[in-house]
């Protein structure tokens, strides 16, 4: 395949103001250089839109960059090298690299991994293999010192990283697992993956329904969610109960300051912990966690769900749809 020297690039056009827009993103034709010594050139066919995307088109210092006004937005893809100047990765190669939101991609050989998609689709080394399947993992192990016989709650529970949390817990020894979705039909996803209880946070406040799920308290829970979800867990939560503060989706897209948890006062009490988690601080559990993922899913004990939209046209959409629900499991884009 000759590589195009051009290709087709999603850029932020401007910083959203509360919820994005399509008008916050813009399409357009990008120069395509050949690789220089090192470099590869990527046929995208697959790209992932996640939440932590939320906060990198705020013009905000944090633990990763900003996303820059007119500069084209990143974040994981899988895809073919179609060019090579870097013999480790040959013409042919299945890669995952970090330069998604466009068709084809210029690659430092070292930023990429190859995967070999015999033992698994593609895309799902941007979601059960990937950084959502080790977020899951080391949160739970690492973060939120999870230990059999714990009783788990996990909130946006049908998402990327919730609904593996939930498995994992159960394959390790949970005595309880509890998640909290946003419909019906995901509420019933989570009890065909084996929680062995869910709600709908639509129905009412949370804190009575995760009351009825665990009457006896949880000792974990797994927050992608915060504001009220957060503030409920606390009350809800035993003496030494851990908390995994991964995400807080509920107040990405807000333009005032949340007033929730205002019972943090528990914490003191209680004993809890509140612990902080980036995924990027614990590359060290990697293997180990490729190595249990891959058992579990040769075994057929770890399923897993994707939301599939298509073409880099609907890659915006696909983003403000993610952060409003609209997905169960993984949300990619095919390209």
């Amino acid at each position: 395949m000759t590589p195009p020297t051009s290709t087709r690039q999603v850029v932020l056009a401007s910083r959203p103001d509360g919820t994005p827009t399509p008008e916050n993103f813009r399409l357009e034709e990008a120069a395509l250089p050949a690789p220089g010594p090192g470099q590869v050139v990527v046929a995208n066919r697959w790209m992932s839109v996640d939440p932590y995307m939320r906060g990198r088109m705020n013009d905000v210092k944090s633990y990763v960059p900003p996303f820059q006004v007119d500069r084209p937005l990143d974040g994981g893809a899988v895809g073919e090298v179609i060019a090579s100047s870097a013999p480790e990765l040959p013409v042919g190669a299945t890669v995952l690299h970090g330069a998604g939101w466009r068709e084809h991609a210029l690659v430092e050989a070292a930023s990429a991994t190859v995967v070999d998609p015999a033992l698994a689709p593609e895309s799902a080394y941007l979601g059960v293999l990937g950084m959502p399947g080790l977020t899951a993992y080391a949160g739970l192990m690492a973060a939120a010192r999870f230990r059999p016989g714990d009783t788990v709650f996990v909130s946006g529970a049908a998402g990327a990283v919730g609904s593996l949390v939930g498995q994992i817990a159960k394959l390790s020894g949970a005595a309880r697992v509890i998640g909290s979705a946003g419909s019906p039909e995901k509420v019933a996803r989570l009890l065909e993956l084996g929680f062995d209880a869910a709600f709908d946070y639509h129905d009412g406040p949370v804190l009575p329904q995760l009351r009825r799920a665990a009457p006896e308290g949880i000792d974990v829970y797994f927050d992608n969610v915060g504001g009220e979800h957060l503030e409920a867990a606390i009350s809800a939560l035993n003496v030494h109960g851990r908390v995994c503060l991964c995400g807080a989706i509920s107040q990405y897209n807000a333009t005032e300051p949340p007033a929730a948890p205002r019972n943090l006062a528990l914490a003191i009490g209680k004993q809890l912990s509140l612990q902080g988690f980036l995924v990027s601080g614990h590359q060290d559990l990697g293997p180990e966690f490729r190595e249990k993922m891959a058992g579990w899913l040769a075994a057929g004990e770890i399923r897993w769900d994707e939301t599939v939209r298509e073409g880099l046209d609907d890659a915006p959409q696909a983003f403000i749809d993610l952060l409003a629900g609209a997905n169960t499991g993984k949300m990619v884009v095919k390209l």
